[in-house]
């Protein structure tokens, strides 16, 4: 069966293309995702997130977590991009499912740690970048938590906020000892990177 959509450039790094068809040649980054319940990259915060990630160097050793991980785009990039191992959780079986598909596709599997649950459940710590594109009220029940469990001069990529919740979140996750680094504000949402002191 044919996916329904055409390959798209997001950023100046990625090429999202559906898993029936073959990468056209070229120097971008080939990203196979299905299309499913939870899309496959258009949304105006995914496409913010990934245009952050691309500018991040990465060692290969980085432990990434991906809270609300949905289609796991964003660790799948972050990953391609040369990141180390990724934890992708999330409440929804059928997106961890899409995850586990996504990151077969494009034959990071081997490097992703896959869980249906909260960041609760998650026993693991001191990761190196946190990926969180999910709303705004979520991202302020759980910003101590999440917070704990970044090390020291880890990164934060949040998004899914909107406009009226920014700063609140802002000032949340400043409370609990991380710095702004930068706020873009998109069309209905933002996405925020700061970094743990």
């Amino acid at each position: 069966m044919k996916e329904d959509y055409q390959p798209f450039i997001l950023g100046s790094r990625f090429r999202i293309l559906p898993p029936d068809l073959t990468p056209p040649p070229g120097e971008h980054l080939n990203l196979t995702m299905e299309r499913g319940a939870f899309g496959s990259g258009e949304h105006e915060t995914t496409r913010s997130c990934l245009e952050i990630l691309e500018s991040f160097s990465f060692t290969g050793k980085e432990k990434i977590l991906d809270l609300g991980s949905g289609t796991g785009i964003l660790s799948i990039a972050a990953l391609l991009l040369g990141a180390g191992k990724a934890w992708c959780i999330d409440i929804e079986e059928e997106a961890v499912r899409s995850c586990g598909q996504n990151c077969r596709l494009n034959k990071v599997n081997d490097r992703v740690v896959h869980s249906c649950g909260t960041l609760a459940t998650l026993a693991e710590e001191n990761f190196d970048l946190i990926l969180a594109n999910i709303y705004g009220d979520i991202l302020l029940e759980v910003a101590e938590g999440l917070v704990a469990r970044a090390k020291p001069g880890a990164r934060l990529l949040l998004s899914g906020i909107l406009w009226e919740d920014n700063f609140d979140v802002r000032s949340t996750y400043r409370r609990f000892g991380c710095e702004l680094v930068k706020n873009r504000l998109l069309e209905q949402f933002s996405t925020l990177l700061l970094i743990k002191n």
